[in-house]
């Protein structure tokens, strides 16, 4: 939680400068609680796995957070049972006329094909373009980070020359950004991808701003419009079996699909993968939550444009 001290105090400053959360007596008296409201886009196969990993994260705050799940009307999820899927989620259509704090795009298993190939692209772009007045910050991951980029900025994806797996070295590119907040000097993020997105096309927009990249696997993350939008090209949700799942997957279906990086001790893949990356997605999910949810969305809901 901030730390709440007097206005005029010199600590303030001080603290601030050591990249200290502070809360001034001021605006502390003027907040009321409430649950943040987060909607979550499940794109990803495996929902259950996957709404598994974000409500962990979610959930490690001192934050109250309220989570609605939808999917996409177009594309019928075959891998989740239908029951499942009536259950617990909603399509765009039943929440529409809602306003949410935060909102989560997931990845999706659809990066080899053009954007516009992809069955549910047409109702992605209206929920993207509903996101900027209904919600306060979006959160994208991977796939979703991509398909973000270019909607909003026509920054287009490339093939890279083999599949992207591993954990790997990042380090922050902007120093002191409220995202990276407490992260170490070199922290460890998972990859699992076939494309990437050019760090010179990035860098060609005046409204994005790289925030941290990794010398093997690029860009990282990208900050957009203050934080109303946020890109993540990695998966820091993931479980410490997941890079392993995939890769036995890959080859279960005959892909020549590489050992993933910086995860089996000594490649080998009979032993445990190592876990190097849960302390910095812990902090990523919960910076974003405290600094670009919490600390500034509208108390009135329906006031977010």
């Amino acid at each position: 939680m901030p730390i709440k001290i007097p206005n005029d105090l010199p600590a303030t400053k001080v603290l601030e400068n050591e990249n200290i959360f502070v809360m001034t007596q001021t605006r502390a008296l003027t907040q009321d609680i409430r649950p943040l409201r987060i909607l979550i886009l499940n794109l990803m196969p495996l929902k259950i796995v996957t709404e598994t990993q974000l409500m962990r994260l979610l959930s490690n705050t001192p934050l109250q957070v309220e989570a609605e799940l939808i999917h996409t009307r177009t594309h019928r999820s075959k891998n989740t049972s239908e029951e499942h899927m009536l259950s617990f989620y909603k399509c765009f259509e039943d929440i529409k006329h809602l306003n949410f704090d935060g909102m989560i795009i997931t990845g999706a298993p659809v990066e080899q094909m053009e954007f516009e190939e992809v069955e549910y692209w047409d109702e992605l772009c209206e929920i993207m373009e509903w996101s900027k007045r209904h919600v306060f910050s979006t959160f994208h991951i991977c796939w979703g980070a991509q398909a973000g980029l270019y909607y909003h900025f026509g920054i287009g994806k490339h093939n890279l020359p083999k599949k992207l797996s591993g954990v790997f070295a990042h380090s922050a590119d902007v120093k002191n950004s409220k995202l990276l907040r407490g992260f170490d000097d070199v922290f460890m993020v998972p990859h699992s991808r076939y494309t990437t997105v050019d760090r010179t096309a990035l860098e060609k927009h005046p409204e994005l701003t790289i925030l941290a990249s990794s010398s093997e696997a690029g860009v990282y993350a990208v900050l957009a419009r203050d934080g109303r939008q946020i890109f993540i090209t990695g998966h820091s949700e993931y479980d410490a079996d997941t890079l392993k799942s995939e890769y036995l997957r890959d080859i279960g279906e005959g892909l020549d699909t590489e050992i993933p990086r910086n995860y089996f001790p000594e490649d080998d893949t009979t032993r445990e993968p190592e876990v190097t990356w849960r302390s910095h997605a812990n902090l990523l999910y919960s910076n974003w939550l405290n600094y670009y949810v919490y600390q500034t969305t509208p108390y009135d809901i329906v006031q977010i444009t």
